[in-house]
């Protein structure tokens, strides 16, 4: 499975720094990625839902550690460029898409 595109959304929150939607071999995408600031820097989050007791269950997440990490890193990679071409993004919001093509699935 290939990432064929990267949309990411930049938001102006202290922890949520953006939100992606991946688009794999150009026929699935998964919406309302998190990026997010943790102590040790920023991570992505899969969608997830609010159950009844107050937890969050992940609508969708990678079987394996090696497609994760694949994923994770070409989505990080796609906040780090779009946030450089929008410095100002801490007040505004705004979205680009990026092709990811020339990065091949494991």
């Amino acid at each position: 499975m290939k990432i064929t595109e990267i949309r990411i959304h930049l938001m102006g929150e202290e922890r949520l720094k953006a939100f992606a939607s991946v688009t794999f071999d150009d026929a699935f995408v998964v919406r309302n990625m998190k990026v997010v600031e943790g102590t040790k820097g920023v991570f992505l989050c899969m969608p997830s839902r609010k159950l009844p007791d107050g937890s969050h269950k992940d609508m969708v997440h990678p079987i394996n550690q090696e497609f994760r990490r694949y994923l994770e890193e070409n989505v990080l990679k796609a906040y780090e460029e779009e946030r450089a071409k929008h410095p100002q993004a801490g007040h505004t919001s705004t979205e680009a898409g990026q092709t990811q093509e020339e990065n091949p699935a494991p």
